[in-house]
């Protein structure tokens, strides 16, 4: 599986894990030269709180689109150390 923003490859991995849907890359597949920290937090019900980066690539920047879990809830450990895409990054 690979991720893309604004025509680059930002993270690939053949041992993603899919949950609700979306397709978890371990940590150390994402190209961390692309990724900044947010701020922004979410929760989850049962994964816990999310944390974000947004995606900067040939200058365009695609803000909050990949999330995480630093302490998942113990029904979603396996995600942990793991990063999620959104917002136009195509998975594929």
């Amino acid at each position: 599986m690979q991720a893309i923003w604004n025509g680059e490859v930002i993270a690939k991995s053949d041992e993603t894990v899919v949950v609700d849907g979306n397709h978890y890359f371990p940590i150390d597949s994402i190209k961390k030269e692309y990724f900044q920290k947010t701020d922004l937090t979410t929760f989850c019900g049962w994964k816990g709180t999310a944390n974000y980066y947004s995606v900067t690539v040939n200058g365009k920047t695609n803000k909050d689109c990949a999330w995480y879990y630093a302490k998942p809830n113990d029904a979603a450990i396996k995600i942990k150390g793991m990063v999620a895409f959104w917002n136009g990054v195509k998975v594929e």
